[in-house]
């Protein structure tokens, strides 16, 4: 057997520098759709993984299609994706991702890091996912200074638009799936350390509806009031799942409407489904077309949907089960007791997934409070995570770990 001690203990010696990171990088908003952060943090990445070596490169993204204020289709500039591809030509490739966008926009109160406990740091996006960043990069560092590096070859793939259903970079994984042989990504873990083992697939949609503007008072009879067809629509749209309890809706935000004395033309709202089958998938899309198209005949109404399921379900196949075996075995070796849970959660994994590359996507740290204003991490889960990724990573390099080679319980 290796003796990889060294390697896996240095990152022990880089805790204060894990801390100090991510507290520099959540410092700096990067929302999905601040354009000016995030290029921002993307020059503080550019610098802090330049020392990991590769070709690295800056990808600017395509536009996303989103519904403006006047419920029309409109094209959001994104921000760019930072790729780092070290020997192209090793017989064994990883990839590994994580984004460095987060759900706390410029105008969001949540902006600042603090220590609301022992062992907390607190902050927008330090355990989702800037504290998976910090481990990414250490445990990459820990194996190129090991004497079995030239041995696997990796690429690094870090986007700026995972929260909103990655809809530039999209592409982008899907060509990484094809190009390596297994998926390494950085979102935090499930409460108490566990890995993720399957996770649902999810959609995001807008509802426009459209109504005719009258005054409430004098002529309430010729208004066709798009806030009264919406509020409908919504409460409908919870009986579109009535018999599929592995689906879950989520209706985020309502927008329209002005003066109360008058009958509102435009409405719009945005909403999130989670489904875990693609049969489940196709019954509510069916339901919810049914939906649109009955409201659609309403007199004096328009009623549009924009939207698709950009992530399909991730099940927990014989081949991910296998990476997560060979996982919790190093976590066993360095005092970790490591099980795998199924999420509601959907990621950049689903995408990988799908196109086929064994994935595991709950290598980041511990936390709580995720997508809140008291999101924090446990600031020892970044040496722990970094730990047992490195000694994956070391092993899968040595030989140790033959990929594809099953793990007896």
């Amino acid at each position: 057997m290796k003796d990889y001690a060294a390697h896996v203990d240095w990152i022990e010696s880089r805790h204060d520098q894990m801390v100090s990171l991510v507290e520099h990088w959540a410092a700096v908003n990067s929302g999905s759709y601040n354009v000016t952060g995030l290029n921002a943090l993307l020059d503080l990445l550019i610098d802090d993984f330049r020392a990991l070596g590769g070709e690295m490169r800056s990808i600017t993204l395509p536009t996303q299609t989103v519904v403006d204020s006047r419920g029309e289709p409109t094209e959001a500039q994104l921000g760019k994706a930072l790729s780092i591809v070290k020997r192209r030509s090793a017989p064994f490739k990883v990839f590994l991702g994580i984004h460095y966008d987060t759900v706390f926009q410029a105008d969001h109160p949540f902006q600042e890091c603090s220590r609301p406990a022992e062992g907390r740091l607190r902050g927008p996006g330090v355990a989702d996912a800037k504290g998976g960043l910090a481990v990414m990069l250490t445990a990459l560092s820990a194996l190129e200074r090991s004497p079995w590096a030239a041995n696997i070859g990796w690429e690094i793939l870090i986007n700026p638009d995972e929260e909103i259903g990655s809809p530039g970079s999209a592409d982008l994984l899907r060509s990484a799936a094809k190009r390596n042989q297994l998926g390494l990504l950085f979102e935090p873990a499930l409460p108490g350390g566990a890995l993720v083992g399957s996770r649902r697939g999810s959609g995001n949609f807008t509802v426009v509806v459209r109504g005719k503007a009258a005054h409430a008072g004098r002529n309430p009879g010729e208004g066709r009031n798009a806030i009264h067809l919406l509020a409908e629509f919504i409460v409908r749209l919870n009986e579109l799942y009535t018999g599929l309890p592995e689906v879950t809706v989520n209706v985020g935000w309502i927008g329209g409407g002005g003066p109360a004395n008058v009958a509102p033309d435009l409405c719009r709202c945005r909403f999130n489904v989670r489904v875990t089958s693609e049969a489940d998938r196709e019954t509510f899309g069916g339901n919810l077309a049914a939906l649109i198209g009955e409201l659609n005949g309403r007199d004096g109404f328009s009623v549009r949907l924009l939207g698709d399921f950009a992530r399909p379900p991730k099940p927990l196949d014989d081949l991910t089960l296998q990476a997560l075996k060979h996982i919790a075995r190093c976590g066993e070796e360095i005092g970790l007791s490591l099980q795998w849970r199924p999420s509601g959660g959907a990621g950049d994994g689903n995408i990988l997934a799908a196109e086929g590359l064994t994935t595991v996507d709950s290598l980041g740290v511990r936390g709580e409070g995720i997508h809140t204003s008291e999101e924090y991490l446990f600031v020892d889960s970044l040496t722990e995570r970094a730990r047992l990724t490195a000694l994956f990573l070391l092993k899968l390099a040595s030989g140790e770990i033959r990929w594809l080679e099953k793990v007896t319980d």
